[in-house]
């Protein structure tokens, strides 16, 4: 009986690692190379909209994740600007970014948009009358974060970054600028953050393989 558990546990072990995520299927390269922000780590950048409640569900178990990143890896997140109506979300995010207050409200305005159902995610003005609030600040300085030159920087860079990753839908993952999931293409949430560990553990070693092989400097 324990040799055959034994065995059983070997055959389970082996199909495991034979069904690896297919690249054009759980993942794909993105459009185009998309610049990291962090030299030497490898980024893993979220793709959302506080509008979307796969986004929404998607939360605890990311959150849970990224806590147990290694340090080689940097997590950021971007919000998803494939059209107008959700630009109300984008510039919330980026004003709360300029105000000091994102990692505090981020969950929050989640929150707001899907359980407590208070805020319309494509409603400006009710974006930053909810900001105003949350945050208790001055609403003249909420509104100047929703209008500066900034945001508008920021959101033709969300915007673009959309267009690269080759994502069409949220929640998306890109890896390193360079790979894309998505809860769609891998199957679910929790899905999708296997795929993700997968993919980095591969830049890493194809990172390491290629400082191993740089030619050394010449003295």
């Amino acid at each position: 009986m324990k040799k055959f558990l034994s065995i059983l546990m070997l055959l389970l072990s082996t199909s495991a690692v034979a069904e690896a995520p297919k690249p054009g299927a759980e993942f794909d390269a993105v459009a185009q190379p998309i610049t990291t922000d962090v030299a030497g780590k490898i980024e893993v950048m979220e793709v959302f909209w506080y509008g979307c409640i796969h986004c929404y569900q998607m939360e605890a178990p990311l959150n849970a994740w990224v806590k147990k990143l290694p340090a080689d890896v940097y997590f950021k997140r971007m919000p998803a600007l494939p059209r107008a109506d959700w630009a109300p979300m984008a510039k919330a995010f980026f004003a709360m970014e300029t105000l000091g207050v994102q990692e505090k409200l981020h969950s929050q305005l989640f929150e707001a948009v899907h359980k407590q159902k208070v805020l319309n995610p494509t409603d400006e003005k009710a974006a930053i009358e909810w900001v105003t609030k949350a945050s208790g600040m001055d609403k003249l300085k909420v509104e100047q974060a929703f209008k500066s030159f900034t945001i508008n920087t920021n959101l033709n860079r969300a915007a673009q970054i959309f267009r690269s990753s080759g994502a069409t839908g949220v929640p998306s993952l890109v890896i390193d600028g360079k790979y894309i999931t998505s809860s769609t293409m891998s199957g679910g949430n929790a899905e999708a953050l296997k795929v993700a560990d997968y993919i980095i553990d591969n830049v890493r070693k194809d990172k390491a393989t290629q400082t191993t092989k740089a030619p050394a400097a010449k003295k």
